[in-house]
């Protein structure tokens, strides 16, 4: 049967029949509060896209590999599984990487090797010639050294330096005039605006002034724009919010063409090269192997979203040197996604997607509005200079970091779902711990906090979920109190009672009454009282915000969770009053 055919078969519907089905389902209920969702970068996000939100998207009908590279700047979906490699050591630095390419890898990056001279080149170097390799962490004497020795022959493959051009502009000049063909000597890096708390919005918008800073810069020194555009990378971190993601990546190819096309450059010379690296601000130190998923949706993000080449950070990386087993499980995700989910098949899968393609363009036009700001102040260096940026991520860093700790922001396993009887504490590097900022830290201060107490006293506080009365009420009370104090490490005790003796009688160094609103009253007034005949002064929470909370406190009530509640200050307080110090 024709496809035309089948189709007719199914008569169109409506935006308002749509709509209208939707507010009958609601039955009253606030449309906006209960399907539309709001991004950080502000957009309202709708229960459903139709082909109408891509009217007037000029890219959407482009092909892969087609200017301005919306679906990718190749025409293919294929792209490098890069391996970083942090032996510091060039001789261990190559076999590690040796090791690396022998098990899937396509790609070394290494992370901080030490290079001084031609012969620690040389030796890092030996049987890699065929494999692409990046240089993160490059000084201008290193670089020296590489265009030295690549000029002298041919490499077989592409190599890349993280050296940031913005840097030092004129040796940025001299490097390009320099630089032999298959060496890309210099990255913008916008995974550092990532790990500083931007928004999608915010990265794309910054690493392209940073880009045009560049561009502007070298046309300055006569250096031909299609040389410049060529000889940079740019490098994003990869988050959480998957479709949001997608599009970053899809976004900013459209912006940086349009930049190097305005700066007179071909379009051959506007498709930009990316690489993508999983959140280090996502990774979490309790429940460590939540990591790889976390690395497994992000790298799909990159992968669809057209990256050129995509490193998974291992799961351990964020508390300590991450070993060959957690190494290898980085590597694989790639290699199964690739292989056996077959994603390298097709390029931009995701085209025509309303949803996608709605969000790409949102990203596109608000990071161009962004760019025009900051050049409209002077560029990005200026921006730099006067902390304009600094500002700006400071604001975004503090509103993602009151969505985690509000847990509005859900991070598994930290500040929502967590184990209470995991403990860390004896297998964590500190240095490794506090090197970048991450999402969960605050969350992770709490629970070793708990974990030191424990090692010097030989106990862990007590927290009694004493479920009574109402069926439904209790369970979901208890459950959400349970989920609470899991945060903090506490050990956790949840049982039904049929009196308030009982629960008085009961050996917990603090009470949570896990109960229906009506109840509270007259159950904590006589939970209290028979601690009281006991001698006993076991605080006594209330898992709720009832009506009768002043009369609760009058009572004796210690205090209340609810879901307005602050997990950090108020946990952090009763950690105090428990007697866990810092």
């Amino acid at each position: 049967m024709a496809t035309e055919n089948l189709l007719t078969e199914f008569p169109p519907v409506s935006t308002g029949e749509w709509e209208a089905v939707i507010a009958r389902d609601l039955k009253g209920a606030d449309y906006a509060k209960r399907l539309v969702s709001r991004t950080d970068e502000g957009l309202a996000v709708r229960p459903y896209y139709r082909a109408e939100d891509t009217a007037g998207i000029e890219y959407v009908d482009a092909a892969p590999g087609d200017f301005p590279y919306a679906r990718g700047a190749r025409s293919i979906g294929d792209w490098r599984i890069r391996e970083e490699i942090d032996e510091t050591n060039p001789e261990q630095a190559n076999r590690a990487a040796q090791t690396a390419i022998a098990d899937g890898a396509e790609e070394i990056a290494f992370s901080d090797v030490f290079v001084s001279n031609a012969s620690d080149l040389g030796m890092l170097l030996a049987n890699l010639q065929e494999v692409p390799v990046h240089f993160e962490c490059v000084t201008e004497p290193l670089l020296r050294l590489l265009i030295e020795r690549l000029s002298q022959r041919q490499a077989l493959s592409e190599v890349s330096t993280g050296f940031d051009p913005l840097a030092d502009l004129d040796f940025a000049s001299e490097a390009l005039q320099l630089a032999p063909s298959g060496l890309t000597p210099f990255t913008i890096h916008g995974e550092k605006f990532e790990e500083a708390g931007a928004t999608a919005v915010e990265e794309v918008a910054f690493a392209l002034a940073a880009g045009i800073d560049f561009l502007a810069a070298m046309q300055d020194r006569k250096i031909d724009v299609n040389r410049a555009a060529t000889s940079v990378t740019f490098s994003f971190a990869i988050g959480a919010d998957f479709f949001f993601q997608i599009a970053k990546l899809r976004a900013f190819r459209i912006l940086w063409a349009r930049a190097v096309e305005s700066f007179g450059g071909a379009h051959e010379s506007a498709a930009t090269r990316i690489h993508a690296r999983t959140s280090r601000w996502n990774e979490t130190v309790y429940d460590p192997h939540v990591n790889i998923l976390r690395g497994t949706t992000e790298a799909m993000s990159a992968i669809l979203g057209g990256a050129d080449s995509v490193s998974v950070a291992p799961f351990d990386e964020c508390y300590k040197m991450p070993d060959a087993a957690s190494r290898r499980l980085a590597r694989n995700t790639q290699i199964l996604l690739k292989q056996e989910a077959l994603l390298s098949r097709v390029a931009d899968p995701g085209a025509g997607s309303y949803c996608i393609e709605t969000f790409t363009d949102f990203i596109s036009r608000e990071g161009w509005k962004r760019m025009q700001t900051i050049e409209a102040a002077g560029g990005y260096l200026k921006a730099v200079t006067d902390a304009v940026l600094v500002r700006a991520l400071g604001e975004s860093l503090a509103a993602k970091e009151r969505a985690v700790a509000s847990r509005r922001r859900v991070f598994t396993g930290s500040n929502q779902y967590a184990n209470a009887t995991e403990k860390v504490l004896s297998g964590i590097d500190l240095s490794r711990l506090n090197a970048r900022p991450r999402a969960t830290r605050s969350f992770e201060e709490l629970r070793l906090r708990t974990e030191r107490h424990a090692v010097v006293t030989g106990k862990t506080p007590c927290v009694l979920m004493a479920e009574f009365g109402d069926v439904k009420m209790r369970s979901a009370r208890s459950s959400f109190a349970t989920n609470f104090f899991a945060c903090a490490g506490f050990e956790l005790v949840t049982k039904r009672f049929a009196n308030a003796d009982e629960i008085a009688a009961s050996d917990a160094d603090l009470i949570v009454l896990c109960s229906s609103d009506p109840e509270y009253l007259s159950l904590a007034t006589n939970v209290i009282a028979k601690l009281k005949e006991l001698g006993r002064e076991t605080p006594v929470i209330i898992a709720g915000n009832p009506e009768s909370a002043e009369e609760l406190r009058a009572a004796g009530v210690a205090d209340f969770i609810h879901i307005r509640s602050n997990p950090i200050e108020l946990l952090t307080a009763w950690q105090q009053r428990l007697g866990i110090k810092d």
